[in-house]
C-alpha cells in the first residue's frame, strides 16, 4: 500500500506556479513599508487620544515666587508603612523656570535640593 502522500500530489502542490509565488512575495515586501506607516500613524493617533484624554483631568496650577507650598514626598510609604506622611513641607517657591518647574526653598530660605513640576500630583495646595 503506498501512501497518499508519495502516491497523489495535493491541490496546493498541482497549483502552485513558482514565478507567480516570487511576484507575489516581491509585492508584499515593496508594501511592508506602507504598512509600517499606516501602523505608526494609528500608533499616534493612539498616543495623542490617551493624551488628551489624561490631561481633561489634569487640573493645571499656577503659582508664583513667595507662595507656600507642601510637596509630594518621593519616598512615601517606604519607611514607616502606611501610617508615614505622603507630603513634605511648607516650602517657599524661590523661582520658576518656563517649562513649569518651580525651584523650592525650606522657610529658612535654604534651597531645595530638586525641581518640582507644576502637577497637581506633586504639589498639594497653596498655603497664603
Amino acid at each position: 500500500m503506498i501512501p497518499v502522500e508519495i502516491g497523489e500530489p495535493s491541490l496546493r502542490r498541482q497549483t502552485l506556479d513558482l514565478d507567480l509565488n516570487k511576484e507575489s512575495l516581491s509585492v508584499g515586501l515593496d508594501l511592508i513599508n506602507e504598512l509600517r506607516d499606516k501602523c505608526r500613524i494609528r500608533e499616534e493617533a493612539c498616543k495623542i487620544r490617551a493624551a488628551r484624554q489624561y490631561n481633561s483631568k489634569v487640573k493645571p496650577r499656577l503659582f508664583l515666587k513667595g507662595d507656600l507650598v507642601w510637596r509630594m514626598r518621593s519616598d512615601a510609604r517606604k519607611e514607616g508603612g502606611k501610617f508615614s506622611s505622603n507630603w513634605e513641607g511648607p516650602f517657599r517657591i524661590a523661582d520658576t523656570t518656563a517649562g513649569g518647574a518651580y525651584y523650592l526653598e525650606h522657610l529658612s530660605g535654604e534651597r531645595h535640593t530638586e525641581n518640582v513640576e507644576c502637577h497637581a500630583s506633586q504639589i498639594l495646595l497653596q498655603l497664603n
